[in-house]
């Protein structure tokens, strides 16, 4: 019964031969037709700079995609303007030397149009970061290609001025309550930059630097005056965490007198209160 069944299926192909083989057709003609979209390649971006006065020059990635822009043989001229939702404000947050683009075919239609963000006059911490809209008014230059309508927000990070390359007197106090000890430590110290706001200073907790080997000191970061000290092994190498405690670290503004506050896990918890005062 099974054998007469698959003959009558293949004859009714036979009989209809279009309804059981899948045809292969030719493309349709309006494949790789349609309109291109010129603009932004990003939706959002962060951008930040210490509030010094010096400007920062950045690059924005622009594009056009589509259907059929890879046949396309002429220039695309894209205009960009600022929206009227931003915050940012135009010669004292950024500026442009030019608002207008050329993307080519010979680069794939891909380019970069620069931003500087300005710091003159900038007084950080700001309580809100500026925020910059951007629209592309237009694009010119080949028929099939038109404003993609996705706008770009940016945002501008100021940083506070930061200068704790230094070296220092200090004055630490060392506690081990589980073994009874409370004690005061006079010594020297020099900071290292190793980042914006970022440093390493030479020592940690109460050892000499060879005591312990493995990368001096601990890592350390200032945000306009507020220390942070991020959870890390002691002296990159053993399992022993630094941590600083949170709210208990700052510099004086007026002073450039810095003062941590600090532990060491491992065994018994080591407590460190640190003051360190600038050499002049």
């Amino acid at each position: 019964m099974k054998t007469i069944k698959y003959i009558l299926i293949f004859m009714l192909c036979l009989a209809s031969f279009t309804s059981c083989i899948v045809d292969d057709t030719e493309p349709s003609a309006g494949n790789g037709a349609g309109t291109n979209l010129g603009g932004f390649n990003d939706s959002s971006l962060n951008f930040g700079g210490v509030a010094d006065g010096n400007t920062y020059d950045f690059n924005l990635k622009m594009e056009v995609k589509g259907p059929s822009y890879k046949q396309m043989s002429s220039d695309v001229v894209l205009t960009v303007a600022v929206d009227p939702s931003s915050t940012a404000i135009e010669g004292t947050h950024f500026k442009f030397n030019s608002k207008t683009i050329t993307l080519s075919a010979s680069n794939n239609y891909l380019g970069l149009l620069p931003i500087t963000m300005l710091s003159k006059g900038i007084v950080a911490p700001l309580a809100t970061a500026p925020v910059l809209v951007l629209k592309v008014l237009s694009a010119t230059g080949a028929e099939n290609v038109i404003n993609n309508g996705k706008n770009l927000k940016i945002t501008f990070n100021y940083l506070c001025f930061s200068n704790l390359a230094k070296t220092y007197n200090v004055r630490m106090r060392y506690v081990r309550a589980a073994s009874g000890i409370d004690q005061i430590l006079n010594f020297t110290d020099k900071f290292t930059k190793t980042g914006s706001g970022e440093y390493r200073t030479g020592l940690v907790g109460h050892w000499a630097a060879a005591d312990l080997g493995g990368t001096s000191g601990f890592t350390f970061l200032d945000v306009c005056n507020v220390i942070t000290i991020p959870q890390q092994n002691l002296v990159d190498l053993y399992s022993n965490l630094v941590e600083g405690v949170l709210g208990s670290s700052s510099v004086n503004p007026e002073t450039g007198v810095i003062t941590m506050q600090y532990t060491i896990t491992g065994g018994n918890l080591r407590q460190y209160f640190v003051t360190y005062t600038p050499v002049n």
